[in-house]
């Protein structure tokens, strides 16, 4: 659900750790819930694969300590954040997704292409997907959070990572407020991850399935990015260069 954004900038926040605190969803108005609904049956309209599935909100971050940021958030369902395209009607309501930068041991940076079936066709970004609510007996902590970003590397990649195993590496504000939790994965060998997605893909069909990411590729350097032929996320340029300066080994943000 991305057109135009509300601030281009794409902000890195020095951090390595996140403390989640639940809070109330914002309260909308009679016109505010009309026009989120009509917007969310004309989008899936045109794409019926569109699933009104529950997501984090973002509703405020603060700093704890120079280490610690303390994320606050509510429980919503996607058709709250087609109100971000409401100029009337808008609400902030920024989703908090992770990814997982997968280096290679040859100092590379895996990358994937958004199938066509999804919302953001055709964008190259690393693994990853919006965090969803917790259960009633289940805590959103910084351990869910990588336990979700190494479910969504098995699912796009199909490479199986314990979640102990991924350090956050990163963390993004950028456009709408999305808040970004950006895990790193041990070095693999670029063989092992372009077998892994192709026996992935090869099932994805064999089942009538399509996968999310069609496609992957390697950078080594934002420079890399103009090459790979579409549109990227807005934290690809900054976590590229990132990825450029520390290396493979390298932990930094």
């Amino acid at each position: 659900m991305t057109t135009t954004p509300s601030s281009p900038a794409v902000e890195l926040l020095d951090a390595r750790h996140v403390h989640f605190v639940e809070t109330a969803p914002p309260p909308l108005t009679a016109a505010q819930t009309a026009a989120m609904n009509r917007r969310w049956e004309a989008m899936t309209g045109d794409n019926p694969s569109l699933f009104d599935g529950p997501v984090v909100v973002c509703t405020g971050v603060e700093r704890k300590d120079p280490q610690t940021l303390v994320l606050s958030w509510c429980r919503a369902t996607y058709r709250l954040l087609t109100l971000r395209l409401d100029a009337e009607h808008a609400v902030p309501a920024p989703s908090v997704f992770v990814t997982v930068a997968q280096p290679t041991t040859d100092g590379a940076l895996l990358v994937g292409r958004m199938a066509d079936s999804t919302v953001a066709s055709g964008r190259w970004q690393l693994p990853g997907g919006t965090i969803e609510p917790p259960t009633a007996t289940a805590r959103l902590d910084q351990e869910a959070s990588a336990r979700h970003a190494a479910r969504e590397l098995a699912e796009e990649v199909g490479l199986t990572v314990a979640h102990e195993e991924l350090t956050l590496w990163a963390v993004t504000r950028g456009n709408w407020g999305n808040f970004g939790l950006h895990f790193r994965s041990p070095a693999q060998p670029i063989t092992t991850l372009e077998d892994a997605h192709l026996s992935l893909t090869t099932r994805s069909r064999a089942q009538g399935l399509i996968p999310e990411l069609d496609r992957i590729s390697f950078i080594r350097s934002q420079a890399d990015l103009a090459g790979l032929g579409g549109p990227t996320a807005d934290f690809m340029p900054a976590l590229a260069a990132l990825h450029s300066r520390y290396g493979q080994s390298g932990i930094g943000g």
